[in-house]
């Protein structure tokens, strides 16, 4: 069994050394690291740790956060490690996967992080909804507003093309021919 360390930090100001030296601590003896954001899922050092890794290994972090993009992804990354016989400890929140404690520790923050997940989304369809009760409709403004396509429609009747049209409304020709034929001509 070997303990595998894994570090980031989020620029290239910041320094990865505490983390570095608090995995050194607990006994990892192979360390990977990335100096990139948490959103990127293109992590070089992430991957070649994973790749590193065989089964009775642990990869070991400082903290949650520096392994996982979001909740969701944290937990699929877990998964997959516990798939392949790797464990998984993070030093700050004192999880183990290697325990059936830390493995339902692990599994409430996930349950948790789901229900919030779920919550959120309940949330949001319910201010749709009620906004929609109002009258009001979510997404971006239409580019072509009423007054345009009276003007459009003038141009058009004058002999201009569509292209042309929407060249001198400064809209997109596309967004013209959807306004046009979703309003019938007055």
């Amino acid at each position: 069994m070997a303990l595998v360390g894994y570090a980031r930090v989020s620029t290239f100001d910041q320094n990865p050394t505490l983390q570095l030296d608090a995995l050194a601590a607990v006994g990892c003896k192979k360390m990977f690291e990335d100096r990139a954001s948490g959103a990127r899922a293109d992590r070089p050092g992430l991957a070649q740790a994973l790749g590193f890794l065989r089964e009775g290994d642990v990869l070991v972090v400082w903290k949650l956060d520096r392994l996982g993009r979001s909740l969701p992804h944290l937990v699929e990354t877990v998964g997959a490690l516990a798939a392949r016989g790797v464990g998984f400890r993070s030093l700050t929140e004192a999880i183990d996967t290697t325990t059936p404690g830390g493995r339902l520790v692990f599994h409430l923050f996930a349950a948790l992080g789901q229900f919030e997940h779920d919550l959120i989304r309940e949330r949001t369809r319910a201010g749709l909804a009620v906004a929609a009760a109002r009258g009001r409709r979510g997404g971006r403004r239409p580019v072509v507003t009423a007054d345009k396509l009276r003007r459009a429609r003038l141009l058009l009747a004058q002999g201009l093309t569509v292209r042309e049209t929407a060249a001198r409304l400064r809209i997109g020709k596309t967004a013209l021919y959807e306004a046009i034929a979703a309003e019938p001509p007055a």
